[in-house]
């Protein structure tokens, strides 16, 4: 269950940008300190599987659960790096054309950070044909599917997951399809009783749960409703980047900007924390408003300078309220639309386009919200103003 969340976070966050590169001037010199104690019970397990993998790295079971540790700690905490240690400890099957499906799963995993979908989706193909009963597998074809607005599919991800997983997974894999195609008012509900008799649920798959119901109630305009589902979500103490760049937007939306500044006092490491941090700093004049920002510029700067692409709606929103910039922030907002197309991404869009002027620019999202019916009052909010004559 905590790979579905590390799902979510990867994949409708977009993938993240390393700092700027630094070449150490000696083998022994320290690149980062961590800041884990001997008590944190989180790191001591991490450091564990690492000494086994270190000490027997070709041994496919060790190197499977180093990797899934690795994407648990970029969902709690949003370090890309970890990406390229679950990616070191596949090393010997990387490259194999038919690995275990075990392999497969988590090699579709890193592919997808770099948005690389098609091989990702086929690598997963390959893994539930192999072992039907993959939830893993099926968790991540429905989530890579809903990136790209094919629905249909996702939903029958969805139902193959629902059959191996607890009713509350499969209810909110349901729900997030349903919310996305103009049933968002019954995924509420459905949502809100699944939750309710899956009181007894571990705390993962309840901050699943409760982080779409919350995405869903505030699409329909019920602030209220979302807020307490956030804060639900927040309650069960799992941590979650995904679930603190949702709520920080949520709470950037109503110009509650220093509560953003509190809840991600600590988030800087991740991007798209840091992303939102700049934003409610600017919003709320706080003095390290132009310290954000400046970071966010070098990390970006040094991931165009390796070639990475992954990175542009977050891009786009930086340069769009950040920096004014309103071309270069529509021209990365239209290259990220083809090829992720979540409800993120089509507002971006749309915002860009309405900054300049140019609904042209938009007409895919346009058609996408009439096709799809997705429910948004944010999204058909700033359709209306697009269309509206001037």
């Amino acid at each position: 269950m905590r790979l579905v969340l590390t799902a979510a976070c990867l994949l409708s966050l977009g993938g993240a940008v390393a700092a700027a590169p630094f070449v150490p001037a000696t083998d022994d010199q320290v690149l980062a300190t961590v800041p884990a104690r001997a008590s944190d019970a989180r790191a001591r397990e991490l450091a564990a599987l690492r000494a086994a993998w270190r000490a027997a790295p070709n041994e496919l079971p060790t190197a499977l659960a180093l990797a899934r540790r690795c994407f648990e700690e970029v969902a709690a905490e949003g370090d890309p790096r970890y990406i390229g240690h679950a990616q070191a400890a596949l090393g010997p099957w990387w490259n194999l054309q038919d690995p275990p499906p075990e392999v497969r799963v988590l090699r579709a995993m890193v592919l997808q950070f770099d948005h690389r979908f098609d091989p990702a989706l086929d690598d997963l193909a390959a893994a539930v044909r192999a072992q039907p009963d993959n939830a893993e597998a099926w968790a991540w074809r429905a989530a890579i599917l809903m990136v790209r607005a094919d629905y249909p599919e996702a939903r029958r991800s969805c139902e193959a997951l629902a059959a191996l997983a607890s009713p509350l997974t499969g209810a909110a894999c349901r729900a997030q399809v349903d919310a996305a195609t103009g049933r968002a008012g019954p995924a509420a509900g459905a949502l809100r009783q699944a939750l309710d008799r899956g009181r007894g649920a571990d705390a993962a798959a309840r901050l699943w749960a409760l982080t779409r119901l919350a995405e869903t109630e505030e699409r329909l305009g019920r602030s209220a409703e979302a807020e307490a589902a956030f804060q639900a979500a927040l309650a069960t103490g799992v941590p979650d980047v995904y679930l603190q760049a949702a709520y920080a937007d949520f709470l950037l939306d109503r110009g509650r900007a220093t509560e953003v500044l509190t809840l991600l006092k600590d988030g800087g490491r991740a991007d798209v924390l840091l992303l939102r941090l700049a934003l409610a700093a600017k919003a709320a004049g706080d003095a390290r408003a132009a310290v954000f920002a400046g970071e966010l510029a070098a990390r970006f700067d040094a991931a165009q300078r390796r070639g990475d692409n992954s990175h542009r709606k977050e891009q786009s929103r930086f340069l769009l309220a950040l920096r004014g910039d309103v071309p270069q922030a529509l021209a990365l907002a239209r290259a990220n639309w083809a090829e992720q197309r979540e409800p993120a991404d089509a507002r971006i869009l749309l915002e860009a386009a309405v900054a300049a002027r140019d609904a042209a620019a938009a007409q895919p999202v346009l058609d996408w919200m009439a096709r799809s019916g997705i429910e948004s009052v944010a999204l058909r909010g700033l359709a209306a103003r697009l269309q509206a004559p001037r």
